[in-house]
């Protein structure tokens, strides 16, 4: 049996990822920062089935001792800053965590156990501005956000300790992958949470930034896949996963609304675009307070590599996405009516 220490278990891909080496017969690791309450998060379902081990990027030391404890034959490191507002807001954290924390981990591991196979998480962000379409391996970075410089650094370290010490470090350059398990941080799960909450009566509008961004939305179940197999190849290697597809987030907004029953149409331009239903009721507005100081307009990725060398390839289309993230919103909403009727 092999055993893995996964950094940021508990978030979205943390807890995939954690399903998924467990159905593989690993002994999983899953590190947890100190709070006053102990948060699973989304790995609360299988809590007893992986050993937490309290850690922090920030400090080398517990690190080291959590690759001891560990004795891991993989690190899978999920853990970041990861809301790009939030990086303008808190830079220094944002590098703290997303890019010196990833030189703390390769120096526990070095220290540790050198034969240890490590993955970082990398980020379409890293692309920014971009120079070329679709993005793949080989197109230049041009990061647009303290969150993307900083995973360009965990990026380029990664590459680092591969070429200077020999480890077996892989970054996967990941584009935007959703889920029912995504934070409401996060457009698309503010976009599915607050279309639940429309259709259910406790919300009257969504608000957005910029409709006309684009994305290649894949599923997360789908990418740690993609994960798993970089650790598994021969030599270490970075790849792009993504679907090659893109969408606009004001067809994401429609396609949601559809989900739900509700046909949505758009007019005007600008901050003035809003969208309408069929009775003419306006349920889609565009804020400028959620638009980024420096947007990333279009992303799109070439899984070619990650599919021709890892056999890679997307399960869970674009439309399964959004349904399964309605679906989920719907009842945790529900329940959350439901709740507070009782308390009434």
């Amino acid at each position: 049996m092999k055993n893995a220490l996964i950094t940021g278990i508990n978030g979205q891909d943390g807890s995939f990822l954690a399903e998924l080496l467990l159905e593989k017969g690993y002994n999983v690791y899953g590190i947890l920062r100190r709070k006053s309450v102990v948060d699973y998060g989304n790995v609360e379902h299988i809590k007893d089935k992986i050993n937490f081990i309290y850690a922090d990027m920030t400090d080398v030391v517990s690190l080291i001792n959590a690759m001891k404890i560990s004795q891991a034959d993989e690190v899978y490191n999920l853990a970041a800053q990861s809301f790009v507002a939030t990086s303008w807001e808190q830079p220094i954290l944002t590098a703290n965590i997303d890019a010196l924390g990833v030189t703390n981990i390769l120096e526990a591991i070095r220290f540790v156990n050198p034969k240890c196979r490590f993955y970082q998480a990398s980020t379409s962000e890293m692309f920014g501005k971009v120079q070329a379409i679709p993005q793949d391996e080989n197109t230049p970075f041009y990061p647009r956000s303290p969150y993307g410089v900083a995973k360009l650094y965990g990026h380029w370290i990664t590459k680092n300790y591969r070429e200077s010490f020999g480890l077996f470090t892989c970054s996967g350059i990941l584009f935007n992958h959703e889920g029912e398990r995504r934070g409401k941080e996060f457009v698309t799960r503010k976009i599915t949470d607050t279309v639940a909450r429309i259709k259910l009566g406790v919300a009257d509008v969504l608000e957005l930034g910029n409709l006309d961004a684009k994305r290649d939305w894949g599923h997360s179940k789908d990418y740690v896949k993609a994960m798993w197999l970089m650790l598994q190849q021969d030599e270490p290697d970075d790849y792009v996963v993504a679907t090659g597809e893109t969408r606009t987030v004001r067809e994401f907004v429609k396609i949601a609304f559809e989900k739900v029953g509700i046909k949505i149409e758009f007019s005007g331009e600008g901050v003035d675009e809003v969208g309408k239903d069929e009775s003419g009721r306006v349920l889609v507005k565009v804020n400028p307070k959620f638009f980024r100081p420096a947007e990333v307009e279009l992303l799109i990725g070439s899984p070619a590599k990650a599919e021709e060398k890892l056999g890679w390839k997307r399960e869970i289309s674009f439309d399964e996405m959004v349904e399964r993230m309605i679906e989920k919103d719907l009842y945790l909403v529900g329940r959350e009516i439901a709740l507070a009727g009782k308390k009434n």
